[in-house]
């Protein structure tokens, strides 16, 4: 028998991944499994698991025949190998109720936001996907162990928001489709809405009393994760050590740039003199298009990176959607839809959250969301041939793309004063504080309470806010850090191919070589580049 094909490997593997996680086969743009919602019953991921080796050993002896196939087949290896590990050994499935919230309500959402294929036809899964909706909930209250109480607490806040997809957002959605098609999303809404308020009783009841589990996953775990998820061979405690020096690098930048913007003014405080100038309410949104438009402009005119077609949409937040999206959040095309429109959606706030949106920030905002950064970057893994590089991805790779665009612009010249310059160099504070956290929380003992106190010591957060913001650390294990550490990979992978370059280098060859990766690890990206020979140490 003629083994399979690297490429028939890859149809395989993705014919597995939207089978157990049909939402994320409608967020890439493919309607096949609209209408479910998979299973995450202790049977279902015992079955899954047993799939997910079956599909890695394929891949660890499968036969590539060139170094790109190469590289791809090891993002796909390790990609399984993260997912394997995940289930059997950090077990969101079982002792986290988030999980099953965030995959249901992404489920239904998903299907809202999806423009790019008719409202009739989404309506038709919306109802099967709400049909289903009951046997998920009690399948996961018969799944649920003993989490975490942070877990648990989280999975409350999720629900608040999630539940105006029953009582605004589904309703609103329904009432232009055909009768036929409204009477079977309402009467599934019926049921669904009914078995919600049942799990959210088992939430603060049974399981509250029963959530006393602890939610780091432990160095061993940690390290495996930045190993093989993001192909970094540094541990915790050297990561620790460059979040804790990157943050007195940071406070000490900050305060030479606020003494240059105001003498004598702690830094602290000129940020919130600067908050105080922001848009008027009837204008944020065309101030965030201005200075979308004002990013895209500005890399297009400096030829600083190719830029694939595909429009952003910025619009307000339709009134349904503003509970699950209180600030501003950019949707993408999916990675394999025809459609190339992303959509940034603004959430207009009451004047006393205005200083949140300062006129300062607007730009930053637009070019890490937009351009150069996330929206570029879609596009321009939308277009690869290759269907790895579409879905496969690390966040190191996303979040340090976009969090490199910030400083890359600044050196560039597009910040058009020292105040947008000094909010760059704040946004990198933030992210360097979330090194530290996300590692002393998962491997060092750092207790949610003391996470929110530095975040409110070195940022200045409202308890409420950097509570919200340790509650995801604590379900995202080294998510986090990707920011900063990504950003900081980049730079040093740029720096590496200007030093081979010499006088040929171009940054905008740089920016196109590192976007043909899509969102593959930048360790990947290097191997391929040829900046290292050490690719097995990858695998």
């Amino acid at each position: 028998m003629t083994p399979p094909t690297y490429r028939q490997l890859v149809g395989s593997y993705l014919d597995l991944r939207w089978q157990l996680d049909p939402v994320a086969a409608t967020q890439a743009g493919l309607a096949q499994h609209d209408g479910r919602l998979g299973s995450f019953g202790k049977p279902q991921i015992k079955a899954a698991l047993a799939a997910l080796k079956a599909m890695a050993a394929a891949f660890e002896y499968g036969e590539t025949t060139c170094l790109e196939e190469e590289i791809e087949q090891t993002a796909v290896l390790n990609d399984l190998r993260v997912s394997i590990a995940r289930f059997e050994k950090e077990k969101p499935h079982e002792l986290n109720p988030e999980f099953h919230l965030s995959h249901l309500f992404d489920g239904l959402f998903s299907l809202l936001l999806r423009g790019d294929r008719p409202a009739e036809e989404r309506g038709r899964a919306l109802a099967a996907r709400l049909q289903d909706t009951p046997r998920f909930l009690r399948e996961a209250r018969a799944t649920l162990g003993r989490p975490a109480a942070v877990f648990t607490e989280t999975a409350f806040a999720v629900a608040a928001g999630g539940r105006t997809l029953f009582s605004d957002a589904i309703p609103e959605f329904a009432a232009p489709l055909a009768p036929d098609t409204r009477h079977a999303v309402l009467e599934a809404l019926t049921a669904a809405k009914q078995e919600m308020d049942a799990f959210l009783a088992f939430l603060g009841g049974e399981l509250a009393d029963r959530s006393d589990a602890d939610f780091a996953i432990g160095r061993k775990q940690f390290d495996f994760r930045l190993h093989y998820g993001h192909a970094l061979r540094e541990t915790a405690p050297e990561l620790l050590r460059y979040g804790e020096a990157l943050i007195e690098e940071t406070e000490r930048d900050l305060q030479r740039k606020a003494e240059a913007l105001a003498p004598g003014v702690p830094w602290r405080e000129v940020v919130e003199r600067l908050r105080q100038r922001h848009p008027a309410r009837d204008g944020l949104v065309a101030a965030y298009a201005e200075a979308m438009e004002r990013s895209r402009r500005f890399v297009a005119e400096r030829g600083l990176v190719g830029m694939p077609e595909g429009a952003l949409e910025v619009v307000a937040t339709p009134p349904y959607m503003q509970p699950l999206i209180p600030f501003a959040a950019y949707d993408p095309p999916g990675a394999f839809a025809e459609r190339r429109t992303g959509w940034f959606y603004v959430s207009v706030p009451d004047e006393a959250q205005l200083r949140e949106h300062s006129s300062h920030e607007l730009a930053l905002t637009a070019l890490h969301e937009g351009y150069p950064g996330h929206h570029l970057q879609h596009l321009a893994a939308q277009a690869q041939p290759s269907p790895v590089r579409r879905v496969v991805w690390t966040p190191l790779t996303v979040e340090g793309w976009a969090l490199y665009c910030e400083e890359m612009m600044g050196e560039e010249g597009f910040f058009r004063g020292p105040e947008e310059a000094f909010f760059q160099r704040l946004h990198l504070l933030w992210r360097a504080v979330r090194v530290v956290v996300d590692v002393r929380l998962h491997t060092a003992g750092m207790s949610v309470e003391q996470a929110a106190r530095f975040l409110m010591e070195k940022l200045d957060l409202a308890r409420a806010s950097a509570e919200a913001e340790v509650r995801r650390y604590c379900g995202n294990p080294a998510n986090a850090l990707c920011y900063a550490v990504g950003r900081r990979e980049l730079l040093r992978l740029r720096e590496d191919w200007r030093a081979r370059a010499g006088t040929s280098y171009s940054l905008r060859r740089f920016h196109d070589e590192v976007l043909s990766y899509g969102g593959l690890p930048v360790a990947l990206m290097r191997w391929g580049m040829g900046l290292n020979d050490d690719g097995e140490a990858m695998r």
